[in-house]
């Protein structure tokens, strides 16, 4: 499964009519490439109201383009079915009618081919879209929010098929061969980070969410940040240790969520004769002890912090330590679809690993930044309107494009999300 375009359509400000072409479709075609190894009834099975059918992926992409590009700004384009407007809307409330998220793995029709027929029809409009004159900068914007839009979505492809795949007792792997890597053992360091004012957010002339922005300033007391995130081999420590046992170490929702979905390890975890196996996108397999620990929610990363006399770092602490790192690790291109081990350690006091492997938790509320302003229109509701009950995570993961991270970028998810590659990194008070 080749996940790398070719250098010359590379992720870039759009100029040339035939380089916007070319970026559209490499990405588009990393879509397509990702739903490959599967099945039709892989495709078409959604195994938990939170997760979707890749069917469904592969349509909702190709509804963005249609519905915010194509339809308003391509004279005499038609759609191929006006039907999909209501089946492949998420969340636009703005847009219409919507076909209720749980029950989207209920839509055996339109069958997988003609959910590729849809992405064809509409490729090929926006081909040629894309081949004309000089778009103007609002539809130009559109375009570039739809590619990333993309990026998120395969994203997800790879986290719900995965938990889809979990649920099979064949325990079938989406990808046979295995990631290896050379591991760099070493004892977490403390970076030591000085108080001062600082200023967090997007500020440049290339793509962002509106979530990042408007940059603006934050007062950071003195922190100490942990060299790299914390490992399997560490969680192992605290479940030996009694950590979801312990109810003082657990937020009280935390702790009531622990019990009612009997939480005794991370997600995809499963213990026999004394030892711990996961299921990975590779199958099932020996829990490695060095790689990042990932698949735990907010609530256990929260638990496993207080345990470790330590705590989750803000947002903005992790942000201003991070962007010294090199934007560079574990991505969606490197093909390993798993949390690899270090290295190699962290050089000039800059935190190893803060790019890919895992998404990691912040403590920090996932709200709005001062003086943010939801995008006009119907496409403001992509962020803003989730700013309410949900965590901040950030530095992607394995499932993550390189194009598509930046130091500050935004993910946010609900305190009990399980399923997404999502691990922590640890965080003190003082120099």
């Amino acid at each position: 499964m080749d996940l790398n375009p070719d250098p010359k359509t590379s992720l870039r400000r759009l100029e040339l009519p035939a380089k916007r072409a070319e970026r559209f479709l490499s990405i588009r075609q990393v879509t397509s490439a990702l739903a490959a190894p599967l099945s039709t009834e892989d495709c078409a099975i959604q195994s938990m109201p939170d997760a979707s059918p890749v069917k469904w992926h592969l349509a909702h992409t190709t509804w963005f383009f249609e519905t915010f590009v194509l339809v308003p700004h391509q004279p005499g384009y038609r759609p191929l079915e006006p039907s999909y407007r209501v089946l492949f809307n998420s969340y636009y409330y703005a847009v219409g009618d919507r076909h209720p998220r749980p029950e989207r793995g209920m839509l055996s029709r339109p069958g997988l081919e003609q959910v590729r027929a849809y992405r064809d029809h509409v490729d090929q409009a926006m081909l040629e879209f894309l081949s004309g004159e000089r778009a103007l900068p609002a539809v130009d914007a559109l375009i570039e929010l739809g590619l990333h839009h993309e990026q998120q979505h395969q994203e997800l492809i790879l986290t719900d098929i995965k938990h889809l795949l979990s649920r099979n007792p064949l325990k079938p792997a989406y990808q046979e061969q295995w990631p290896l890597t050379a591991i760099h053992a070493c004892a977490r360091r403390w970076i030591s980070c000085a108080a001062g004012l600082r200023e967090i957010g997007y500020s440049g002339p290339d793509f962002c969410f509106d979530n990042e922005t408007p940059r603006h300033r934050v007062w950071l007391d003195a922190f100490r940040i942990a060299s790299h995130p914390v490992t399997h081999g560490d969680f192992m420590e605290f479940i030996d240790d009694g950590g979801y046992r312990r109810p003082e170490l657990w937020l009280s929702a935390g702790w009531e969520a622990a019990m009612a979905r009997g939480w005794q390890a991370p997600a995809y975890w499963e213990s026999r004769d004394g030892r711990w196996y996961s299921f990975t996108l590779h199958g099932e397999a020996p829990v490695d002890p060095h790689t990042p620990i990932c698949h735990v929610s907010f609530y256990e990363a929260d638990a496993f912090a207080r345990w470790a006399n330590a705590r989750l770092p803000t947002e903005s602490e992790w942000e201003v330590a991070a962007r010294s790192s090199p934007l560079a690790g574990n991505f969606l291109e490197s093909s390993a679809l798993h949390p690899l081990a270090l290295r190699e350690a962290s050089a000039n006091g800059t935190p190893a690993q803060a790019f890919g492997d895992v998404w990691e938790w912040t403590r920090s509320d996932y709200g709005p930044y001062p003086g943010f302003q939801c995008t006009s229109g119907a496409v403001g509701e992509y962020n803003g309107k989730f700013m309410s009950g949900q965590y901040v995570l950030r530095g992607g993961s394995c499932a993550t494009p390189c194009s598509h991270i930046r130091a500050s970028y935004r993910n946010f998810f609900p305190p009990d999300a399980r399923w997404q590659f999502s691990g922590l990194r640890l965080a003190r008070d003082g120099e």
